[in-house]
């Protein structure tokens, strides 16, 4: 195929297990076949993380949607005077996560937005609140730019703030708020956020406090695929110095009910699946899950992601909000459908918890 043969010896050197560099990972994602890709990516998935195809049972829980930053991207997010502002009080959080262990919850993602006039001892209270009542499920809660905001609000340190969340019960810390590791792409499409580097300064300081974390990207909007490519190597940047990463998460912009709803063409099924094998490519020295995102490309596509790098197919998600509320149609999923699309691919499926731990396989 045109332009893959002058990448052979890249591709040789990847397969070796050498780490590759910017330029090269660029050009393997611009010219190598689309096959080739995937299977580079799948040959590393196999011999890094094995033929296990992994998933969390958990719920997605937004504790508010009242946000300062108003996002470009973001079709969740309320002004604190609007008629559907809220914040959901001690009951409605308790009876959320007792619905999702009642399902066989083992995680709780529970993120918000920026919130201008919740004090520090909301977020500390929710936390020893749901881990007394529920000391066996995983709080993975408060992204990067949240946590930052708190400490901002509260004149306080990054640390001291992730410190405290500890205290209080917070487990581990979502990728959220990376969107794109890139001031110019940030200071666009959400120029009231955090820059990249405090969006770094967060996780690297979680992880020398033994707190694990997910990694996230949002593509597909505003970025260069140079941008795209510089992302992933800032993650594997800050995984080399840290090693605090458990995961690595690539989504879609989703683009429905946003400010930048029809500006530019969407990424495609394509784009999603070439994105997933050059996280692969990038990161399979450093971190071993890579994440496919059913909620945001359907079952099938995120099936075929398997075959392209990706070993985790997330969470079941018996709640999501914020990519249903920029126009994506979102049916849950059950045990049994997820060990089926696994099941179809010759491969084993494995229910799992935050860290990984296989928890049940399913012949």
């Amino acid at each position: 195929m045109n332009g893959t043969n002058d990448m052979s010896g890249v591709i040789e050197n990847v397969l070796a297990g050498e780490d590759i560099s910017q330029e090269d990972a660029l050009q393997i994602y611009k010219k190598c076949d689309f096959h080739l890709i995937g299977q580079t990516a799948n040959y590393l998935r196999k011999h890094t993380s094995g033929d296990i195809v992994t998933f969390v049972v958990d719920r997605n829980i937004n504790y508010t949607n009242v946000c300062t930053s108003k996002c470009k991207f973001c079709a969740f997010y309320r002004e604190e005077d609007s008629d559907e502002a809220y914040v959901l009080n001690t009951e409605e959080l308790i009876f959320k996560v007792q619905e999702a262990v009642d399902l066989g919850a083992t995680q709780i993602l529970l993120q918000g937005g920026l919130h201008p006039r919740l004090p520090f001892e909301f977020y500390e209270d929710m936390l020893v609140t749901l881990k007394q009542r529920f000391p066996g499920v995983q709080l993975h809660a408060l992204s990067p730019p949240e946590i930052a905001y708190i400490a901002k609000m509260n004149h306080c340190s990054i640390r001291e703030v992730i410190s405290r969340l500890h205290d209080a019960g917070l487990d581990s810390i979502p990728g959220g708020g990376a969107e794109i590791l890139d001031d110019r792409v940030r200071s666009s499409i959400s120029p009231d956020k955090v820059g990249w580097k405090t969006w770094r300064q967060v996780m690297i300081t979680a992880h020398e406090l033994d707190i694990p974390t997910t990694a996230t990207m949002v593509f597909g909007h505003i970025e260069t695929l140079s941008e795209r490519i510089r992302h992933i190597i800032r993650i594997r940047d800050i995984q080399r110095k840290t090693g605090g990463f458990t995961a690595f998460i690539p989504w879609t912009f989703q683009e429905k009910n946003t400010a930048l709803e029809g500006m530019f063409k969407l990424a495609c099924g394509v784009d999603y699946l070439r994105t997933i094998a050059i996280s692969r490519i990038i990161l399979n020295n450093y971190i071993p899950n890579i994440q496919a995102s059913w909620v945001t490309q359907g079952s099938k596509v995120a099936q075929l992601a398997l075959c392209f790098g990706a070993n985790d197919l997330g969470g079941t998600m018996i709640e999501e909000n914020v990519v249903r509320a920029a126009g994506t149609v979102f049916h849950k999923i059950s045990n049994k459908e997820i060990v089926h699309i696994v099941h179809k691919l010759g491969r084993q499926a494995a229910r799992r918890d935050t860290l990984y731990k296989i928890l049940q396989k399913y012949q």
